[in-house]
């Protein structure tokens, strides 16, 4: 029984990655480059920022402040990696509109475009995933369950695989936003994905409350579903325009 528990917290985290990655970009060799490049991208970003605060761990019992100031440090960190990362893409997109200039082949189309993002994201989610779900499911293939005093309702490896699927939706689909901002310089985007990713860091603190976990998870939920429905339209109206254009030229 533990064992199929072990493996339905992993596909709770993962299972949405793992549907994108065989549906949509495993068709690709270039994305699936790009996922392993994105990965260990964010996977090195999380790892330098986890290097730093580690020298003021452990945080003293009680206090609350020094959760804020990481969660506020680290998203601020991990959003200029973003724009770092952005900045990459962009140099790699002109490679490829150069090299399909040489050879006589279309360049990148929007959908191009946004896959790639879509990829890039999706890197992002699985370090996420990897650095603060799949480092703590080992025990949960265990003889029992493990629960916290502070939320004693729910496992802990539920909770944590509830999260990281949280996360997981999130940064997937924000860097779809992300890039979009940044490309059109639109402000709204460029704002929307730092305030929706401080949110849903700062919403992981009422875990820390004795029940919290049966509210602040699933308002991490709805960011994500906020995350995902906002880059549904944001896409839905980019391709919208693209016909448009196309229609009167």
């Amino acid at each position: 029984m533990t064992v199929a528990a072990g493996v339905g917290y992993a596909l709770i985290a993962l299972g949405p990655a793992f549907s994108l990655f065989t549906g949509v970009i495993a068709k690709k060799p270039f994305l699936v480059l790009t996922l392993l490049s994105s990965t260990l991208f964010w996977l090195i970003s999380l790892i330098v920022i986890s290097g730093i605060w580690r020298g003021f761990l452990p945080v003293k019992s009680g206090a609350w402040w020094p959760y804020v100031l990481l969660i506020l440090t680290s998203v601020m960190f991990q959003e200029g990696i973003r724009l770092v990362f952005w900045r990459l893409y962009k140099k790699v997109e002109e490679m490829l509109d150069a090299f399909a200039d040489r050879i006589s082949k279309p360049r990148l189309s929007l959908t191009d475009k946004m896959l790639i993002s879509l990829t890039g994201g999706l890197g992002h989610g699985l370090a996420h995933a990897v650095f603060f779900c799949l480092s703590l499911l080992t025990p949960a293939f265990g003889r029992a369950t493990f629960y916290v005093e502070r939320c004693s309702r729910m496992p802990f490896f539920l909770v944590s695989a509830i999260i990281s699927l949280g996360f997981l939706l999130i940064h997937t689909f924000s860097m779809i936003i992300a890039f979009n901002g940044y490309g059109e310089r639109k402000k709204s985007d460029q704002i929307f994905v730092p305030v929706v990713h401080l949110i849903a860091a700062v919403m992981t603190l009422i875990n820390l409350a004795p029940g919290g976990c049966l509210i602040g998870t699933p308002l991490l939920c709805v960011m994500a579903a906020v995350t995902l429905q906002y880059s549904w339209r944001m896409v839905e109206q980019r391709l919208t325009e693209q016909q448009h254009r196309q229609f009167n030229s």
